[in-house]
């Protein structure tokens, strides 16, 4: 398992509009996609950071996924809630509960 984990940091009034995009938008979208196994959306209302963490089978249906364009589609959905560019990474799921 292979999970894509970016990181961001939301405009201080747009924290809750923010969790409205990924749960109306992309969660509906993501499971449509080959690969997909499942995701995590963080926030901290503090600090306005956050994290989505998305499971895929393997980092090819990770990459797979960015390379059809759907990562930066996702991404866009975003573009007026953010206050900063995002940092995306990429990691081996080495345990799982």
């Amino acid at each position: 398992m292979f999970a894509r984990v970016t990181t961001f940091q939301m405009k201080s009034d747009k924290v809750d509009e923010t969790i409205k995009i990924y749960k109306e938008i992309i969660i509906p979208r993501r499971k449509t996609r080959k690969g997909a196994v499942g995701a995590l959306f963080l926030t901290d209302r503090k600090t306005n950071k956050g994290m989505a963490i998305s499971l895929w089978d393997s980092e090819e249906d990770a990459l797979a996924n960015e390379q059809s364009g759907y990562y930066q589609e996702s991404l866009n959905k975003f573009k007026d809630v953010f206050a900063a560019p995002t940092v995306r990474e990429g990691y081996d799921v080495s345990a799982q509960d």
